[in-house]
């Protein structure tokens, strides 16, 4: 078994935070307005895409329950 590497981690492990802290401080974050805005946005096409599947389910059950029953009412 490699010890070096068993040894190392403790050093690699501290330069990866280090590394994270450093790019952590170089994010742009979004102001509170812009998350607010994306947030509806994102809830209102989630309902959308929920009333368009809603839809297309009740079609192609309806499509589906008439092939059934056309074929197990001959």
């Amino acid at each position: 078994m490699d010890t070096s590497k068993a040894l190392s981690w403790p050093q690699q492990t501290k330069s990866y935070i280090e590394e994270v802290r450093a790019e952590m401080r170089r994010v742009t974050w979004p102001r509170r307005k812009e998350v607010l805005a994306t947030t509806w946005v994102v809830i209102a096409a989630t309902f959308m895409f929920a009333a368009y599947f809603f839809v297309v389910d009740n079609i192609v059950n309806s499509i589906v329950t008439r092939i059934i029953n056309y074929f197990t009412h001959r």
